[in-house]
């Protein structure tokens, strides 16, 4: 009789124990139906979902900018190179990419204006020797009363004249590259170079063998890589933020792990049509780098610390294009919206009203509450 008693008692509970699953899982079912942002899990089925909790934390967190941009040279350093005179090239001494120093030869020409050119300049130094000789003798002569003032002026006059047209000349020379000092009856000479005015690499070469260019036309590009600089763009909501001498960390997208030290140069105060302005950064020449002009390059710059709430970066959530941390209460999981600004060392800064740093907020796994979520608002 004893055993049928214990046995209906268990029977009894175990009726009684289901009913009061069956009750929670509806009263469950029924809070997350009243409140979509609800979502409610058993101790057992938080375990098996690898959720835990924890609170936010306070730290001093430094605003990060990420700017975007190309390396660049300056335009004191970005040579195009053209020839004073016309005349066919007669050789080509580069090809781009070559590296070149000042004053290397980089290709020779030669036309009939040269020879013109030399002539003229000998003419004029003889003029010029013999002007003033006369000029000495008139101005003894003038001295002894032998000569009138007029003729000694008309010599100095002549005089003068030479020596204009003789150091003109002489200039010209020297552009294509004639020493006129050196230059003698015996030693005219048909070509002349065409030189490097500035080391650099060559990066355009527009002439070949027997082509004839004109004094306008442009025969090759140098580029001077001992004065890089950085262009970077940024958007006016940032503008305020930076200055003149703000230290930057620069790095390619090929190497992003080796970066550079510089600081912003010049802030440009002039806004394009996309709302944004350009930073100017330069190279400090003593430090080595792999950045050539054209080459894609990210900086991080630092604009500001803050004492703010953090949370882990996977305790926060992205839905629709807003960011969310889950609130634990016993086995309910509220899904609060925040504002997020700075990620920084895995640490996501978080604002909302209804967070404090005695909350308790998932911190790991907050992923499977939101596909919890997901999933619901497509039943």
């Amino acid at each position: 009789m004893n055993s049928i008693y214990i046995t209906a008692g268990i029977l009894v509970l175990s009726l009684l124990g289901a009913c009061s699953e069956k009750k929670v899982e509806r009263t469950s079912r029924q809070q997350e139906k009243e409140n979509d942002s609800l979502i409610v899990l058993s101790p057992e089925q938080a375990k098996n979902a690898g959720i835990e909790t924890g609170h936010p934390q306070e730290k001093e967190l430094s605003r990060t900018i990420r700017l975007y941009g190309t390396v660049t040279v300056s335009p004191q350093h970005m040579i195009g190179i053209t020839f004073p005179l016309g005349g066919y090239v007669r050789e080509v001494k580069v090809v781009p990419g070559m590296r070149v120093g000042k004053g290397d030869r980089l290709a020779v020409l030669e036309d009939l204006q040269y020879i013109q050119l030399q002539q003229d300049y000998l003419n004029a130094r003889e003029k010029y020797s013999l002007a003033e000789k006369t000029y000495r003798r008139y101005k003894e002569l003038n001295r002894t009363k032998a000569s009138s003032d007029k003729l000694l002026e008309q010599a100095e006059t002549e005089r003068e004249t030479q020596r204009i047209n003789m150091a003109s000349l002489a200039q010209k020379l020297r552009l294509i590259g004639v020493a006129p000092d050196r230059l003698s009856a015996s030693g005219i000479q048909r070509s002349a170079p065409v030189r490097a005015p500035e080391s650099g690499v060559v990066t355009k070469v527009n002439v070949h063998s027997g082509k004839y260019v004109a004094s306008s036309e442009t025969l090759f590009e140098i580029i001077n890589t001992d004065d890089i600089m950085l262009t970077f763009k940024v958007f006016e909501k940032d503008v305020s933020l930076l200055k003149e001498g703000q230290e930057i960390a620069v790095y390619s997208n090929n190497n992003p792990e080796k970066k550079y030290k510089t600081t912003i140069a010049y802030l440009n105060r002039s806004f394009d049509r996309d709302r944004a302005v350009e930073v100017i950064c330069r190279m400090p020449e003593q430090q080595e780098h792999d950045l050539l002009p054209g080459l894609f390059v990210n900086a991080d710059l630092a604009v500001k610390s803050v004492r703010s709430l953090v949370l882990p970066e996977e305790s926060v959530v992205s839905w629709k294009g807003k960011s969310y941390v889950y609130l634990a209460k016993g086995n309910y999981f509220e899904m609060v919206p925040v504002t997020t600004e700075i990620v920084q060392d895995g640490w996501q800064q978080v604002s909302s009203e209804k967070l404090s740093d005695r909350s308790e907020v998932v911190v790991k796994n907050a992923y499977a509450l939101l596909m919890k979520a997901m999933n619901r608002e497509e039943e």
